[in-house]
């Protein structure tokens, strides 16, 4: 596998470390968290449970192992300066300051491991004024100013489903990040710090606003964008029993079918209307879609390319034949709790694919085999 010779210590809990670690792993990548012997990763008290550990615990950590160290205790500092010394990848995500107070700082690593790679995961980064504030995804999204974005216009801003901050700002970047560090690696034959703060990948994430508003320096309002609200091409109907159809016609090819669909070829020239137009458009649109049911308007788009789709539930998504090809949910097996589901794996590769070989461990279950035997400090 690409990353088999490669030791990650991961310091990390909850979820944007993890899932860093977790893509890692799944590309054979040896990915040892480090735990506190008392709790551990936080995560595994989520509820609900599979077995003693949390599903959403099981999910993020499979293929990796479990070492609990007590970083307070002089002995622990030790063993992890060993581990340190033999590895390639330290992942952590405390807050600026908080590794240097244990003694176990980049600096001091590398002074250990000239060769390591350091990736340090925070809400805002190693420097200026916030990066020592707490924060969580929501904090983030809102000093980003995509929070602001996100909604119906005139309504309050509304919390995305899914963490973008934690996932797209930070796990994501943190993981190229130390990829590209290990390229550099070869190269060189030395290590380097890698600062991800999650805020600036959310504000990276903003390439089809904010350029508009450096060019310009006029702000945009709550759906109001082209891609959130603004276009009647690319919105969300609600059909005859209640379900919901998202439709994203923005090219002239694919509305020009859409209207011709809806039996309203009079629309076509207002692809591009302006915004008081597209508001009375997307209205109309919505009186048509709300006189079929969702599986009525999905036979009608069934044969025509339209970039028409129904809004999937889990149920229906986890059973989609697109999901199902892509083996994007996985069964797999764990020792004690039979066949568990998990989310398959999102890059491809054609020569080195990645797999879900191991379980996630229990709370230090390899703290003796890494501690006391193992070829970790060999």
């Amino acid at each position: 596998m690409p990353l088999q010779s490669i030791r990650v210590l991961d310091l990390t809990r909850l979820l944007p470390g993890p899932y860093c670690t977790m893509l890692l792993a799944d590309f054979g990548a040896e990915v040892i968290k480090v735990e506190d012997p008392k709790v551990g990763d936080y995560a595994r008290a989520y509820e609900p449970k599979s077995g003693e550990d949390s599903t959403f615990f099981h999910s993020l950590n499979r293929n990796k192992k479990s070492v609990c160290l007590n970083l307070k205790s002089q002995q622990g500092k030790a063993d992890f300066l060993r581990m340190a010394a033999n590895a390639d990848v330290v992942v952590e995500s405390f807050r600026p300051g908080a590794m240097e107070r244990l003694g176990l700082d980049y600096d001091k690593l590398k002074s250990a491991n000239p060769k390591l790679v350091y990736c340090a995961v925070t809400g805002y980064g190693q420097i200026g004024p916030y990066a020592e504030k707490a924060g969580h995804d929501i904090n983030f999204l809102s000093y980003a100013g995509l929070l602001n974005l996100m909604g119906e216009k005139d309504g309050k801003p509304i919390i995305p489903a899914t963490q973008i901050a934690d996932i797209g700002g930070g796990a994501l970047p943190a993981a190229v990040g130390i990829l590209l560090a290990l390229f550099e690696r070869e190269k060189s034959g030395e290590g380097q710090f890698v600062d991800i703060a999650m805020m600036d990948g959310v504000i990276s994430w903003l390439q089809t606003t904010l350029p508009n508003y450096l060019s310009t320096n006029i702000p945009e309002n709550r759906g109001e964008q082209m891609l959130s609200g603004g276009l009647a091409a690319y919105a969300v109907y609600e059909t005859k029993d209640g379900r919901w159809l998202s439709v994203g016609a923005l090219e002239p090819k694919f509305w020009k079918v859409f209207c011709h669909a809806i039996e309203r070829s009079d629309f076509i020239p207002l692809l591009d209307a302006p915004l008081q137009e597209q508001y009375r458009l997307k209205y109309e649109i919505q009186m048509i879609i709300s006189k079929k049911t969702l599986s009525v308007w999905l036979a009608i788009f069934s044969e025509i390319d339209a970039c028409v789709s129904p809004v999937h539930s889990f149920d229906e998504m986890v059973n989609d034949p697109q999901v199902i090809a892509r083996e994007m949910i996985q069964t797999v097996k764990h020792a004690t709790l039979g066949s568990m589901k998990q989310i398959g794996i999102p890059i491809k590769l054609s020569k080195t694919p990645g797999k879900i070989q191991k379980q996630a461990p229990k709370l230090g279950e390899h703290t003796e085999e890494i501690i006391k035997n193992s070829e970790v400090f060999k």
